[in-house]
């Protein structure tokens, strides 16, 4: 994608939802927010252009399925990272969630519609917050930068703030973030290690990769259509829970022995104006 273009806010075709409640934060987070960094000012050069466009929905009755897994996650995942998680619901066709520096998780709703259990959106949610602690979309957003200034000269980026250039490559990317299998699996056991510790079962993640090997590509979360080799990323969280019993031993491998989740359908929709 040509980062050059305008933004059209390359972002979201479709509409856009948002949960805008913070879920806490550490004492770190607070002093980050009086000072803020370069991923606190991605963040919410994203978000801006999103509330730009007017997409931001002030309720709907799915943030009440959202909030306590949510909750969970961010009580166990807030004091890994400086700045506090917020989780907001995006309105697309294609199940997905992805998570953008400064603490920001975006969730789409049909991802909501998708899962048939609690602990395969949980195990999502927690591999998203997990790219956040790594610093991964970061990372890769400066390699993009590195790429752009090879390509049309540094001159053109010596205007906006690094973290605005930053902001402007994420922007073209959020529906194509393309992380390394590495990157993508270190991100699944560092979610598993946060589903287990804010007690949902971390086979979660596995049974979603195994719904969807005969899932057509139009129906894949980009969580999991990176890299097509998935049973690698199986077979490393496998791994992960038998060297860790003490962690993992008494969560059940059987997805039979899941939470069902369900949304209703055709849920309404208030828009902030």
């Amino acid at each position: 994608m040509n980062v050059c273009k305008p933004f059209r806010v390359l972002i979201f075709s479709a509409t856009v939802i948002a949960w805008l409640a913070p879920l806490g934060g550490t004492a770190a987070s607070v002093a980050a927010q009086q000072s803020p960094d370069q991923e606190l000012q991605m963040g919410q050069e994203v978000f801006n252009e999103l509330k730009v466009k007017g997409e931001i929905i002030e309720s709907s009755p799915l943030y009440d399925q959202l909030r306590p897994i949510a909750d969970a996650i961010t009580r166990v995942a807030q004091p890994r990272y400086n700045h506090p998680f917020k989780f907001y619901l995006v309105h697309e066709t294609q199940p997905n969630a992805f998570a953008t520096p400064g603490g920001n998780v975006y969730v789409v709703d049909s991802l909501l519609y998708f899962v048939k259990n609690t602990e395969q959106l949980a195990g999502t949610l927690c591999h998203e917050v997990s790219h956040t602690i790594h610093h991964d979309t970061v990372e890769l957003m400066e390699k993009q930068q590195k790429i752009r200034e090879r390509e049309v000269g540094a001159a053109v980026l010596l205007g906006p703030s690094r973290a605005h250039v930053l902001a402007i490559l994420l922007l073209g990317k959020l529906h194509s973030l393309s992380y390394s299998r590495d990157v993508e699996e270190r991100a699944d056991l560092t979610g598993a290690d946060i589903c287990g510790a804010a007690g949902y079962n971390p086979w979660g993640l596995v049974w979603l990769f195994q719904d969807f090997k005969n899932a057509q590509p139009n129906q894949l979360p980009q969580l999991l259509s990176d890299h097509p080799d998935d049973q690698h990323r199986v077979d490393a969280l496998e791994q992960h829970f038998r060297k860790n019993p003490s962690a993992f031993g008494g969560f059940s491998s059987d997805p039979k022995s899941a939470k069902a989740f369900s949304v209703p359908k055709n849920t309404p929709e208030v828009f902030l104006r």
